[in-house]
């Protein structure tokens, strides 16, 4: 018993200084990962991140021993429920995600586990000899007989995502050597600097936050500018406005003012203006013009020197 008491203190120890040295924590699912999985995890994260199993009760005791100097980690105790685990880190979470999702390995299919996606067997030849074919008609698979094996002629579901593998669906698959599912760690929720939050958050960019900063910039304008009360985001489009306000009225009333005087200029002058415009086009097209006529007369000129010209 002292024995145990020792490993709990030191288990409560690493714990809390686990908490105290990290800033962000993945609790994670470990159904179905065996524990060289577990290991190889551990070697793709080393340097980068801590990951720290126990018994659930061991750790929510724990926790809630500490809750007096780190209050904040009590939004952790409703996720520490089934066969979970902690990932401390302090670097980028978008990728530590990556690599605790990126190792996965295939799994034969096992009566009474839940299906996490449907299960499909292709039409195929099974290379079966037909002695096997009542168990094909047992379990509703469409099958034949060509050249001495058992042909599946269509692609049947056998399985549908979240339902539990029966016994002859398990025994099909293990049959066909169909290893249809994948297990690896699964993210929980994802605590961050006193926030919990699901890992899909990780995906919003930041392009994707500018662009919502942005919106509620722009939507505080207007509606700043249509109550006529002034905010940060709104002085700047008051001071143009009042700036073409002051321009109108200096025009109306004739009072030119250096800073106004070519385009005031332009109002009383508009032809002087418009004139310019014209000339460049025609320039622009006499240029375009000259290199076609040369281009016609070097085509003429090679014609000749060809002997083209003695037939003119």
């Amino acid at each position: 018993m002292g024995g145990v008491r020792e490993k709990k203190a030191e288990y409560f120890t690493k714990l809390r200084e686990l908490l105290e040295e990290y800033k962000s924590i993945f609790v994670v699912g470990v159904d179905n990962v065996s524990s060289q999985q577990l290991h190889e995890v551990r070697k793709s994260l080393r340097g980068k991140a801590v990951v720290l199993m126990g018994k659930n009760t061991m750790i929510r005791r724990a926790i809630r021993g500490f809750l007096s100097d780190l209050p904040e980690f009590e939004k952790l105790l409703p996720f520490i429920r089934g066969n979970v685990g902690f990932i401390f880190t302090n670097d980028n979470l978008p990728e530590i995600r990556e690599a605790i999702l990126s190792n996965r390995v295939a799994a034969p299919a096992r009566a009474g586990a839940i299906a996490p996606d449907d299960v499909w067997v292709p039409a195929q030849n099974t290379g079966l000899d037909p002695s096997k074919t009542s168990f094909f008609q047992a379990v509703g698979l469409p099958s034949k007989i060509a050249r001495g094996t058992i042909e599946i002629t269509s692609d049947v579901k056998v399985v549908e995502a979240g339902n539990k593998v029966g016994p002859s669906e398990a025994s099909l698959l293990n049959l066909l050597k169909i290893s249809p599912f994948t297990y690896g760690l699964t993210i929980v929720q994802v605590y961050d600097d006193g926030q919990v939050f699901p890992a899909s958050i990780l995906d919003i960019t930041d392009d994707e936050l500018v662009s919502h900063f942005v919106s509620a910039i722009n939507t505080i304008a207007s509606v700043s500018l249509a109550i006529n009360y002034p905010t940060l985001p709104s002085v700047g489009h008051s001071v143009v406005n009042s700036y073409k306000d002051l321009l109108a009225v200096a025009i109306a009333s004739k009072f030119i003012f250096p800073e106004i005087e070519e385009l005031a200029d332009r109002i009383e002058n508009p032809d002087k203006y418009a004139s310019a415009a014209p000339v460049a086009a025609a320039a622009s097209g006499s240029a375009e013009a000259a290199p076609a006529e040369a281009a016609a007369e070097e085509e003429e000129e090679s014609d000749d020197d060809m002997g083209f010209g003695l037939f003119d």
